[in-house]
């Protein structure tokens, strides 16, 4: 389950990243991606770790 909170997390993550960088230009939004991905896979292997320790 921690693994693929991981991918939902990170897909999410590098989506939002990648819109939000879009706004300002091309590089903007590939390296927001990449922060969106790391972050996003952190949050939701956190989450799944909280969920399944309650």
């Amino acid at each position: 389950m921690e693994k693929l909170m991981g991918f939902v997390g990170a897909t999410v993550g590098s989506l939002a990243g990648w819109y939000l960088g879009d706004l300002v230009g091309f590089m903007t939004a590939a390296l927001l991606s990449i922060v969106g991905t790391a972050v996003g896979l952190w949050g939701g292997r956190r989450l799944a770790r909280e969920w399944l320790e309650s």
